[in-house]
């Protein structure tokens, strides 16, 4: 099974140009941008909340929300910490599409194919 809806939330350290790349890749989720949604600049504890009440995936660079004891994995609905150097637009989509690829909920044909 193919997961169709998806809310995803890309933290402040993940440059913004991957929404758009996102988006394009799969139209059916929402993906929002911590400077899209008012959370520039904020503490993770905030973009943590606004995950939560959105029912989002974190997707960070951030190594401080890999600490299972400020974010336990059974109290959010997922954190994908990337790990990739340089931290650039073309890394990052490299290394999400990766992950995607590599998932089978997650994946679609649209990935598949390129």
């Amino acid at each position: 099974m193919v997961v169709d809806s998806l809310t995803i939330l890309l933290d402040q350290n993940v440059p913004q140009a991957v929404v758009s790349w996102l988006k394009l890749l799969k139209p059916t989720w929402a993906v929002f941008h911590t400077g899209d949604v008012g959370l520039s600049g904020k503490a993770d504890e905030e973009v943590f909340a606004w995950a939560q009440q959105q029912s989002a995936v974190v997707v960070t660079f951030d190594e401080d929300f890999a600490d299972g004891r400020s974010f336990p994995a059974q109290r959010h609905h997922g954190i994908v910490r990337l790990r990739v150097w340089p931290t650039t637009i073309e890394e990052t989509e490299q290394a999400l599409g990766r992950l995607l690829t590599r998932s089978p909920k997650l994946n679609s044909p649209r990935l598949s194919s390129s």
